[in-house]
């Protein structure tokens, strides 16, 4: 089946990025004021997560719902968007889950290590803080969930597309264990946005390469490089 390369969506007035060249994330932050942060921001994502302090950490609790597919090709990666009251628990803070969307590789790196595509999971706290859970995927078995969503991808950057008939729950797509690490970072695009939550699942799902192969055709490398931590601390669940 011939797979189309997505054209990314540019709105009068937005100037265009992209994931290489010369509008790839070296020069994020000269292409727009707003998008300075890029270029001056401490507490970018995504990180290589190498050294963390492990400590007793709230238990993430997921509170995820099926809801019908609603699917945005917005021409750098699909967000699968949810609208049904999904949410994550952490403490005493609860965090709606908005979208979800992906990237190939998959950002935050473990110990050195790149991961084949990372799940970002994006929820918002009622007075707007942003929280995102990722799950690391490794080449492997083919991942059901997968299966069912990837052919469902809209070729082309036109909208979004609603599959009423097709029924989704996003915690198919989450790993048996829950533990995670914990560090404050930002978007991983422009605006590149600090003060965002990342919690980044340690157990990896899989995904085959027949999989990553027919991704990877609509979005080729849409991942923004590793960032310096500039100090910060990431925590690590026991």
């Amino acid at each position: 089946m011939l797979m189309l390369i997505a054209a990314p969506v540019v709105s009068a007035g937005t100037p265009h990025w992209e994931y290489s060249g010369e509008q790839g994330p070296a020069n994020w932050g000269k292409l727009r004021r707003d998008y300075a942060m890029c270029d001056l921001g401490r507490r970018q994502s995504p990180i290589d997560i190498v050294e963390t302090h492990k400590q007793k950490l709230p238990e993430i609790e997921f509170q995820y719902r099926s809801a019908p597919l609603r699917l945005v090709n917005d021409g750098h990666t699909v967000r699968v968007r949810m609208a049904n009251g999904s949410r994550i628990v952490l403490g005493k803070d609860s965090y709606t889950l908005h979208q979800f969307h992906f990237h190939v590789p998959g950002g935050d790196r473990i110990q050195g290590r790149e991961y084949d595509m990372a799940a970002h999971f994006v929820h918002k706290s009622s007075t707007g803080r942003l929280a995102v859970v990722v799950v690391l995927f490794r080449q492997g078995g083919e991942n059901p969930a997968l299966a069912a969503l990837w052919p469902k991808i809209p070729a082309r950057a036109d909208g979004e597309r609603l599959f009423p008939e097709f029924t989704l729950d996003a915690t198919q797509l989450l790993p048996a264990a829950r533990g995670y690490y914990a560090y404050e970072g930002s978007l991983t695009a422009p605006p590149c946005t600090e003060g965002v939550t990342w919690l980044v699942l340690k157990q990896p799902q899989e995904l085959s390469a027949e999989q990553l192969a027919r991704y990877s055709k609509l979005f080729p490398n849409n991942a923004r490089p590793v960032q310096p931590l500039h100090g910060r601390v990431v925590k690590e669940s026991l």
